[in-house]
């Protein structure tokens, strides 16, 4: 007999994975920056994010703000609770995005 909750932990596992192709979408191309001086330089904010006790780069995405309806519609994410680009990435915590056929996603990310 299957565990009842199996089903949960493979969805969970595919929604993850989905969430982390979304981020890797999202810089792709790009070269993060990996010290604090050249995060800085490029306009981003040097600082601890989720769980991981070191300080990353956060940069900001060139359309934040702007309206969506899609993944697609956005450089970063598509945030599903203000239909707008994230303003930044990464982004950590639990919230809603859009995906690339503008459906609901939400996800924690640490």
């Amino acid at each position: 007999m299957k565990h009842p909750g199996f089903a949960v932990l493979v969805v969970l596992a595919g929604c993850m994975a989905e969430a982390d192709d979304n981020a890797a979408d999202a810089t792709q191309g790009a070269q993060v920056p990996q010290s604090r001086a050249a995060c800085l330089a490029a306009g981003g904010r040097w600082a601890r994010g989720g769980l991981n006790p070191d300080p990353l780069c956060f940069l900001p995405n060139p359309d934040a703000g702007t309206s969506c309806t899609k993944a697609t519609d956005c450089v970063g994410t598509c945030l599903s609770d203000s239909r707008t680009c994230a303003p930044e990435q990464p982004i950590f915590g639990c919230y809603g995005f859009l995906d690339d056929d503008g459906a609901e996603v939400m996800i924690c990310a640490d």
